[in-house]
């Protein structure tokens, strides 16, 4: 789908803890396992030791997960449900989610699909878990064996159509997007059309290819896409202002460039998140970039990544977008309705 590109401001005339952020991190993100069922060539933990240094820690434990969830409930943050490998691995992942939603938690799940049933998506869709994300990078089976090695392309096809019919037929306020990274040998525009006028996802995510720095040996001269956001020797990077990322040992590291645990600004297990989020490690890092000055930092200026981070073409610009999509879809399946309900 060829739409009209609408530019985009990356940056803003003022910086620092955006509003929602000012009591509590807007979003966690949550490495909740680090298995994988899937070998695809771009992720950065294929393309590294990471899995290997956490066979001790392979899944989030629940107390560690509730502790979690009880705490981010209370402010309605996101738990972003990523990193590592396949979050629907997790011996608990749907009982979990579904405990965070109760608590008053928002969910995006960040998924390959390869783990749905009827059952598991009814659950986690009357449970109205606020976003889906099927990470599909391909519009046809051919591709798909390359970029998500491991994974059966029907399969993921039948589970993301079966999502898409069942949110539809419970009315479930979640919103079911896909993402796909924009590198060589992918029609990026071909897989939007796929899956949005195709599949009927609410909103497709072209992402960036991005190399994680040391962290991995992914090369950057795949990507289809290299244009940067932000000038980093003006824009300090936003993710240190609205979120931070939690390992399954409950460690929390400074921003996602981070998946090697490098840093250390707290342990959820024995602190409180709000205290970390308001601790010495992270105010280090923001009078450092507001200072314009982000580079003196050395796991910073080594992060090939800051460059594609954005103030506006960001994850609530998706959560906007998808909802808008999401409740025109109802309006008119509730027009259809009233249709059908007049001929009978």
């Amino acid at each position: 789908m060829n739409s009209v590109v609408t530019p985009v401001s990356h940056t803003q005339e003022e910086y620092g803890l955006r509003p929602e952020a000012s009591a509590f991190p807007m979003m966690l993100v949550l490495s909740y396992v680090y298995p994988c069922n899937a070998l695809c060539p771009h992720c950065p933990y294929t393309n590294s030791n990471i899995r290997k240094e956490y066979k001790d820690a392979p899944y989030m434990p629940e107390a560690t997960f509730k502790k979690i969830a009880d705490e981010a409930g209370k402010y309605g943050a996101y738990l972003r449900i990523s990193g590592g490998g396949e979050p629907m691995l997790h011996p608990k992942a749907v009982e979990l989610l579904v405990y965070a939603k109760q608590q008053g938690c928002k969910i995006g799940l960040i998924t390959n699909g390869s783990m749905f049933d009827e059952a598991k998506s009814r659950a986690l869709l009357e449970a109205g878990v606020d976003m889906i994300e099927f990470s599909v990078d391909a519009c046809e089976e051919e591709t798909y064996k390359v970029v998500r090695k491991g994974l059966d392309w029907n399969e993921l096809v039948t589970n993301a159509t079966r999502m898409i019919k069942l949110r539809n037929e419970l009315r479930s306020p979640s919103k079911i997007i896909a993402s796909a990274v924009n590198q060589d040998g992918v029609d990026i525009d071909a897989v939007e059309k796929f899956w949005v006028e195709g599949v009927g996802i609410d909103y497709l995510i072209k992402r960036k290819f991005l190399t994680w720095g040391t962290n991995t040996s992914l090369d950057s001269s795949k990507s289809a896409d290299p244009m940067a956001y932000l000038n980093t020797d003006e824009v300090p990077c936003p993710f240190i202002f609205e979120r931070l990322n939690i390992d399954t040992r409950g460690n929390v590291m400074v921003c996602g460039y981070d998946i090697s645990a490098n840093t250390s600004m707290g342990n959820v297990n024995n602190e409180s998140i709000a205290d970390i989020w308001h601790g010495t490690g992270f105010k280090f890092y923001r009078d450092k970039h507001l200072a314009g000055r982000g580079m003196d930092i050395p796991i910073c200026s080594g992060c090939p990544d800051w460059k594609y981070r954005s103030w506006n073409h960001n994850y609530w610009k998706v959560v906007k977008n998808a909802e808008e999509v999401r409740l025109e879809k109802f309006k008119k399946l509730g027009e259809h309705d009233d249709f059908q309900a007049q001929q009978t």
